[in-house]
């Protein structure tokens, strides 16, 4: 994948978050913190968002097909 694909892809999940309501008191999400984990070989953002209006949390999980090994190893050396 090249940048452009790679910007387009996490935007998408942004408007994923955006446009789903809290199921609690139907307020919007805002994303609190952003990490990337391996689960079962695959890579994944994972987004923790808060809703606006109530306080109630929920974790947003998608598939990053944009990480390679490589950029997990580099990741890693620097942390």
């Amino acid at each position: 994948m090249i940048l452009t694909d790679i910007m387009k892809y996490i935007e998408s999940e942004y408007k994923v978050i955006n446009n789903t309501p809290c199921e609690i008191c139907g307020g919007d999400y805002e994303a609190n913190e952003l990490e990337i984990l391996v689960i079962n070989d695959e890579t994944y953002d994972i987004c923790q968002c808060t809703c606006s209006l109530c306080g109630h949390e929920k974790i947003f999980e998608f598939p990053a097909p944009f990480l390679n090994e490589e950029y997990l190893k580099y990741r890693n050396n620097i942390n």
